[in-house]
């Protein structure tokens, strides 16, 4: 289950939650036919589809009204449940577009073919988006994910090349 999002509480009467986004191009779920609802740290077999039926984006929040949530007292027992699909209902991504959920867990490897550790999370900044990369025992090293730094990312083989060095 890739995770999109999470109902931040309810907007208006009608059952239309406030949807904080995760991802970026919020409107294009608007496409997807059914999102999927679950809790945080839950199975991806236990989180239940629902059918959207408006999606709207305003002031960085997506409005959106969902079959399963009819009135307000639903949308507000639907605060902090999180937005996903599983991972083949996203469209395809274009060349050198990557999903943050297929970069999490990729080794990160300098020219020098030092390993970095691996993709621990990924963060959104003005700038640009900031790989977060580790292996649990040192601190995190924070890599911007820009063509000057990440030279290549080779999903088949689960790694990432940068331009960075071991102290940095």
């Amino acid at each position: 289950m890739v995770v999109l999002g999470k109902i931040a509480g309810p907007h208006g009467l009608q059952g239309v939650v406030r949807v904080y986004p995760f991802a970026d191009d919020p409107l294009a779920w608007a496409r997807l036919p059914q999102w999927w609802l679950g809790r945080e740290g839950e199975a991806a077999e236990l989180w239940r589809p629902t059918r959207l039926i408006k999606c709207d984006l305003r002031n960085d929040m997506l409005l959106a009204q969902l079959e399963c949530v009819a009135d307000r007292s639903a949308a507000e027992a639907a605060a902090g449940l999180l937005v996903g699909v599983p991972h083949q209902a996203l469209p395809p991504t274009a060349a050198d577009e990557y999903y943050w959920a297929d970069l999490i867990g990729l080794e990160v490897v300098n020219t020098h073919g030092q390993s970095l550790g691996r993709i621990l999370g990924l963060i959104e900044t003005p700038a640009s988006a900031v790989l977060r990369v580790g292996d649990g025992q040192d601190a995190e090293r924070l890599l911007p994910f820009v063509a000057a730094v990440v030279l290549e990312v080779e999903l088949a083989q689960a790694r990432v090349r940068v331009a960075w060095e071991l102290d940095w």
